[in-house]
């Protein structure tokens, strides 16, 4: 197959982007929400929300990468965690992940960031051997997390 370029998203990717994110999404058993009006809103402006890579190949983008900002205040330490990470298919075992996370990584360093974080769903074990394939190490999750969802009427 074609190698991949990987590059910032741009408007002409929207729809391909779009459709990738309804397929992980779904492979999670997600319904996505997401529109080609949010991706430019958050990802094209000029104080983008969330920073996009496409791995492009001749027929389009194959795959993609959105980092999402992280600080770690008492540290003084910036961070990216990678929120997502998807590629076609038929491109998945060529290498178009790894070149996601190496620009990703460039695009970290870019941003003043001195450290790059990933999730991935509990029992998803190819994805943690290719994560830590990549470099990364393991850091176990402790304590809990809450959430207050701002969309409820007050009252």
């Amino acid at each position: 197959m074609a190698e991949t370029e990987v590059r910032p998203m741009q408007a002409a990717d929207l729809s391909a982007v779009l459709a990738m994110i309804r397929s992980l999404a779904a492979h999670h058993g997600d319904r996505a929400e997401a529109t080609e009006g949010m991706l430019i809103r958050d990802s094209l402006g000029d104080s983008p929300w969330c920073r996009i890579l496409v791995a492009g190949a001749p027929g389009g983008p194959v795959g993609y990468a959105a980092f999402l900002p992280l600080h770690l205040l008492q540290y003084a330490r910036r961070g990216l965690d990678m929120h997502h990470l998807y590629v076609e298919p038929a491109w998945r075992g060529q290498g178009v992940g790894a070149r996601l996370i190496d620009a990703g990584v460039g695009l970290a360093r870019s941003l003043g960031c001195s450290y790059l974080s990933v999730g991935t769903a509990p029992g998803n074990d190819a994805a943690a051997a290719f994560y830590l394939k990549r470099g990364f190490e393991a850091r176990p999750v402790a304590g809990g997390r809450f959430g207050l969802s701002l969309d409820a009427p007050d009252g």
